[in-house]
């Protein structure tokens, strides 16, 4: 384990069969006193939500650098790797992806995909652990939460270009007949690959209900999803369509498989539904989805769909 002193917390267990809860104690080196102190640790919240943002290193632990939420239940890892169905799925948890077993002050996971790995566990404080890998030099930053107070919805939001990219194509099913006629009436698909907050998106003309695999993609063009400031439940979205301009959108969620675009300039509702769902279980590291250090860009407007 790495040099460093233990801080002080406290964390909670559910105790099996009962309502009730058990103080645990986390004084300097508790963890590393015994695999059982180490599984009173990992065990005691539902989920720990992986804040990517905080991980320092230059490498990476795969399975972690999927997932947004993982949790230890009695030896079974479970895992939130797709934002569609999230709070839902595995009754919150997520998907079983492997087991794990404790030792003194770390854990070792048996990954379904990525096999055997050793972590350290540290206490930052007391809802906040530290999983270390100390061949790569990298740390993952993981906050506790039982189900009942775990904001999903807050996750969701705060991810939402992931979700973007968790459908092979959006199929628009609905065009409002209020708002201007704009150019952007003729797009029928749009797609979005990944990138972080800013990545590249296609868009095709193609007629609805087709076969995704005979989509032709007229266009190829960058995306950025904005936050706003002072309004967390609202995102924006700019298409840029290079010497033709940007369009800009107010970007809503309807469902875990349809958004709502406003097409603020010319006052148009469309929604737009996911084909071709990309699950990301057990995906190969290689090719499967991974988060990156995002923070997005702020746009300093004020919401104009009246809802």
């Amino acid at each position: 384990m790495r040099n460093g002193k233990l801080l002080f917390g406290i964390l909670f267990i559910g105790l099996l069969a009962t309502s009730c809860y058990t103080e645990v104690i986390i004084e300097d080196d508790f963890i590393a006193e015994s695999p059982i102190n180490t599984a009173l640790v990992l065990e005691s919240y539902d989920l720990w939500y992986i804040d990517i943002n905080a991980s320092r290193g230059n490498g990476e632990v795969p399975f972690l650098q999927r997932a947004f939420t993982i949790s230890f239940d009695r030896g079974v890892l479970y895992v939130n790797n797709n934002l569609a169905g999230i709070g839902n799925t595995g009754n919150g948890l997520g998907i079983d992806v492997g087991t794990y077993g404790t030792l003194n002050g770390a854990v070792e996971i048996d990954h379904d995909i990525d096999r055997l790995w050793l972590l350290e566990v540290l206490a930052v404080n007391n809802r906040t652990i530290e999983l270390y890998e100390p061949n790569s030099n990298t740390s993952y930053v993981l906050r506790g939460y039982q189900r009942n107070n775990f904001d999903y919805d807050l996750v969701f939001y705060d991810n939402i270009h992931y979700f973007l990219q968790e459908y092979e194509a959006w199929e628009k099913t609905f065009t409002s007949e209020v708002g201007a006629i704009n150019d952007f009436d003729d797009e029928n698909y749009l797609q979005f690959l990944s990138g972080g907050a800013d990545g590249v998106f296609r868009s095709s003309v193609d007629n609805t209900a087709i076969p995704l695999v005979d989509l032709v993609w007229d266009y190829e063009g960058v995306y950025e999803v904005f936050d706003v400031e002072g309004d967390s439940m609202l995102k924006t979205l700019t298409l840029d369509y290079d010497f033709l301009g940007n369009d800009y959108f107010e970007l809503y969620v309807i469902n875990d498989s349809a958004i709502e675009l406003f097409h603020v300039a010319s006052g148009t509702v469309y929604e737009f539904t996911g084909r071709g769902f990309v699950q990301y279980l057990k995906a190969n590291p290689k090719t499967g989805k991974k988060r990156e250090k995002v923070k997005n860009s702020i746009m300093n407007v004020t919401r104009q769909r009246k809802m």
